[in-house]
């Protein structure tokens, strides 16, 4: 049963990781490459969507400054890619 688990969630975090590339200039093995992790996988996708959002520059830094600690890590990776 176990082994069925990881496997779904292999895939989930392939086909997250497809999606990520799509809308971004990373590929799906720089994604997977920065987040092994299917909960920092989920963070990404919950930050990409407040900076895509069609809130003001404001809402957006409130939104993210009020999850400091749960983007903290997932911003780091991202800056220190293209940094």
């Amino acid at each position: 049963m176990d082994q069925v688990i990881d496997g779904t969630g292999d895939r989930t975090d392939s086909k997250l990781a497809g999606k990520i590339s799509a809308i971004t200039r990373l590929s799906d093995e720089e994604v997977k490459s920065l987040f092994p992790d299917s909960v920092e996988v989920k963070k990404l996708v919950e930050l990409m969507e407040i900076v895509r959002s069609s809130s003001d520059q404001n809402e957006k830094i409130n939104k993210i400054v009020g999850n400091t600690e749960e983007f903290g890590e997932i911003l780091l990776k991202l800056l220190a890619k293209f940094v």
